[in-house]
């Protein structure tokens, strides 16, 4: 197993894994990391997006919050937006 020692080593790790992206705009997205570069661009696929939306009523002006989730075949996130990327959780043997 490679040697871990900068946190871009971690997502390094995870080409081909499962990972959970929090973007900017209440945008989390979850899906196979496929690749990534240096500005944290990354190709994901097989992906989920969640999207979390503050409504208000106009009737009784009450804030309502919706999460609204779609799929996503393969999709190109700039890194500019990626806030955290949660690489999958590893178990020691």
């Amino acid at each position: 197993m490679s040697a871990v020692t900068k946190p871009v080593d971690l997502v390094r790790l995870a080409i081909d894994e499962v990972v959970l992206v929090k973007c900017r705009g209440d945008r989390d997205l979850r899906g196979r990391l496929h690749a990534f570069d240096e500005h944290m661009n990354l190709v994901l696929g097989d992906c989920e997006e969640t999207v979390s939306v503050t409504e208000t009523d106009p009737d009784t002006a009450e804030e309502i919050a919706r999460r609204r989730t779609r799929r996503i075949p393969m999709i190109f996130v700039r890194g500019d937006v990626v806030v955290l990327v949660s690489p999958p959780q590893r178990t020691g043997a």
